[in-house]
């Protein structure tokens, strides 16, 4: 452990993270618009949220990442919604603004029970210095709703982290503390940076609320915009996506007095060492419940693993996800028997790697933004029986013969948080890495495959 640390200060072989990609190689990836729209803004169900520029990004963003909200769609929930400027060259050379607010004032319009707008920039906005502030602060007048910019043009930062700060900067801004909780309780907590992919907030929810705490604020999977200005309510804030999210459990922090902590809901073992962690900063009472709710889902857990472990031992997985998943997951496969040999991240920083690398046992790879053809040539060379990456590399390993998982939605599945996600994870795992199809695939012919 002392020499892990020492490496990651060493003026020679520091972890060098948060830089620009190599010019002209395929990177897997975000631009700052991904990390605005994609990932913090976009799940907050009872807002539209407008893709401001040409329609490519709006387009490209439309399928959002499996953020599940209750709330019919139309209607009080836009989150699986395209809203759009569509940009053409006459707005590239008259600017953009009147057209921004005649769609500012359509959706509220349309979507009479919308309760705000946010607006999301696209390149070109800040390519011709469109002032989108200042018509924001116009329809929120005219409308009387919260019409929030976000200057979150694709070129900003070296990827989709920035994109993260500034959305968390906006949400400070314009919403954050503005709101007030009715009734409080010593019991109230948030979760922070989950954007319930698959389910994965409700699955946690469920936990916390056994244990019998409450949780007022999903920030900002399921999430609504009251929850983002009463969560300073908060006794205790939980994050779970560090990356994304972490400037704003330290502003509430430095504004409130909120304490916060890191949570990890993949896998029995990091959920047990989660909700003990999470307990411990209650009282008795939660303490005891939280006993119980461990006692209680263990009996299932144990089940699952003498199921699916000896299917899984010793297999070999590699990763390359986004801003938590490549530590956070390491847990949920070691619990399955399965050897993480090598993993690292799309866009994280210095502390990102500082955090996963006591998870990593001796003589893992840790890597940061590796190039297509380098992720590609690494997975040969370490024979993996398993690649965890983004959609954009999914059906590049299909055709390589390696068994993959897309872990940025995970894959059309989930939840995976939590006891119950455990179940399903395992299922998936076993799914892919054990399919009869790998061995019709000359490529992966010397692969003994388990039926």
């Amino acid at each position: 452990m002392k020499e892990q640390a020492n490496a990651s200060s060493c003026s020679t072989c520091s972890i060098k993270s948060n830089l620009k990609s190599r010019p002209g190689v395929m990177t897997a990836r975000g631009c700052a618009y991904a990390g605005s729209k994609g990932v913090v803004w976009g799940p907050i169900k009872d807002m539209v949220h407008i893709s401001h520029g040409p329609i490519g990004c709006g387009q490209y963003s439309w399928g959002t990442r499996r953020n599940y909200a209750n709330g019919i769609l139309g209607i009080n929930n836009f989150t699986a919604m395209q809203i759009t400027s569509d940009f053409q060259e006459k707005d590239i050379v008259f600017g953009g603004d009147k057209k921004l607010e005649v769609i500012c004032r359509e959706i509220k319009e349309m979507f009479p029970l919308a309760k705000g707008i946010s607006v999301q920039s696209e390149c070109p906005v800040g390519l011709i210095g469109d002032d989108i502030g200042a018509v924001a602060k116009k329809m929120t007048q005219e409308l009387g709703i919260p019409v929030i910019p976000v200057r979150c043009e694709g070129f900003r930062g070296v990827s989709q982290s920035l994109g993260h700060h500034i959305a968390n900067d906006a949400i400070r801004d314009f919403l954050m503390g503005r709101m007030e909780l009715e009734e409080c309780g010593p019991y109230d907590v948030s979760i922070i940076g989950d954007y319930n992919i698959g389910g994965d907030a409700w699955a946690s929810r469920i936990l916390l609320e056994e244990m019998g705490l409450r949780v007022i604020a999903q920030w900002s999977g399921d999430g609504t915009i009251n929850e983002l200005g009463i969560a300073h309510k908060s006794k205790l804030n939980l994050i779970h996506c560090h990356r994304s999210m972490n400037y704003m459990c330290t502003t509430m922090e430095e504004e409130y007095g909120i304490p916060w902590m890191e949570y990890n809901f993949l896998g029995p073992t990091k959920t047990v060492e989660s909700l003990r962690a999470i307990a411990a900063r209650f009282d008795e009472t939660i303490q005891a419940n939280c006993e119980e709710v461990i006692a209680r889902y263990m009996v299932e857990m144990e089940a699952v693993i003498r199921k699916y472990r000896p299917r899984l031992e010793g297999r070999r997985s590699c990763s390359l996800i986004g801003g938590l998943r490549a530590r956070h997951t390491i847990g949920a496969y070691e619990d399955l028997g399965m050897e993480i040999v090598a993993t690292g991240y799309e866009f994280a920083h210095k502390d990102d790697y500082e955090k996963t690398l006591p998870d990593l046992k001796e003589g893992a790879i840790l890597y940061d933004d590796p190039t297509a053809y380098e992720l590609e040539e690494l997975a040969q060379r370490l024979d993996i029986d398993l690649m965890g990456a983004g959609v954009k590399e999914k059906y590049v390993y299909h055709k390589m013969g390696i068994p993959f998982r897309q872990m940025h939605s995970w894959d059309y599945s989930g939840p995976y948080h939590g006891f119950d996600g455990f179940k399903i994870f395992a299922r998936d795992m076993d799914m892919t890495v054990n399919s009869p199809v790998w061995s019709l695939l000359p490529c992966r012919e010397k692969v003994e495959v388990s039926v």
